[in-house]
């Protein structure tokens, strides 16, 4: 039975995904940011982000929290109607660099790092990003428990990958031991690192202890590797800007794993005020 309704699932993403990709990159980004903004509201991840924003923002009044979780569910649908276009937005140029400077050494002697990014704009485009700048990479995502869709997201993003050594991982024990496998093959990783990890550590975000990962640090620190942060954001035209930040490494024994992570979490919360509605708040990452 669950494999039936997985299927009728299936059926109903692929053919919105379909239409998305057939449908002008202006109009669908418009349509779907209008469909999410009205049934985004009457769902149950409404008030989970409205909770995080009221959490973030205390002094902030309500409709102007009403604005920003309105806005956020815009950026969702629009990260949505982009994903069948992925290859797209790149052919086009839609996605823009910045501050590339700091990572030209590491692109020209192809050496390794770990990029940390957060579920901000379209994080869809950081692992072709990174892909088409000659990094090859391999990036751990969060599978869906239908099967039959996270198959076909999986394809999408493959074939969104101009390089045969780039990869996708699904989290768990088989992301564990690719991940190590390509940072012994020279390969670099991508973490996506704001969502809760319940088997992860305590750390500080926004004054609050929360389940966070910081396996990637022991990997910085076990193989001496620089930490890259990329910022997420949405720009005018349609655009969208990955900013990369210096690297640094994690091999001050004096600072812990959770040290080092309650520092980037400092810098993500940044990030977060600066460009609010452009944040994913529908995750319970403060329960």
């Amino acid at each position: 039975m669950k494999n039936i309704i997985y299927f009728f699932e299936y059926i109903i993403v692929y053919l919105i995904l379909f239409i998305f990709k057939l449908l002008p990159l202006n109009i669908s980004t418009k349509f779907a940011s209008f469909l999410f903004s009205i049934f985004g509201k009457l769902s149950g991840a409404n008030k989970t982000a409205i909770n995080n924003c009221k959490y973030v923002f205390p002094e902030m009044k309500d409709e102007e929290i009403q604005s920003i979780v309105k806005q956020s569910w815009q950026n969702l649908g629009m990260t949505i109607s982009e994903i069948p276009k992925l290859n797209y937005l790149f052919d086009k140029q839609k996605i823009k660099y910045n501050k590339i400077e700091n990572i030209e050494n590491l692109i020209k002697n192809n050496n390794q790092g770990i990029f940390i990014c957060i579920h901000q704009s379209n994080w869809e485009v950081v692992v072709p990003g990174l892909d088409r700048i000659g990094i090859n990479l391999g990036a751990i995502y969060r599978h869906i428990n239908n099967h039959f869709l996270d198959k076909l997201l999986l394809k999408i993003r493959t074939n969104s990958l101009v390089s045969s050594k780039s990869f996708y991982t699904p989290k768990g024990k088989k992301s564990a031991k690719d991940i190590t496998e390509a940072i012994k093959n020279s390969l670099s990783i991508l973490v996506v690192i704001d969502q809760k990890d319940s088997s992860g550590e305590e750390v500080l975000f926004f004054n609050k202890k929360v389940k966070t990962q910081t396996g990637f640090l022991k990997l910085a620190r076990k193989y001496n590797l620089p930490i890259i942060p990329i910022k997420n954001k949405r720009i005018d035209n349609g655009n969208i800007e990955l900013t990369f930040f210096e690297p640094f490494y994690h091999n001050d024994v004096n600072i812990s794993d959770n040290q080092m992570m309650e520092k980037i979490h400092y810098k993500i919360e940044k990030w977060i005020k600066s460009e609010p509605s452009q944040w994913f708040w529908q995750h319970k990452r403060f329960s």
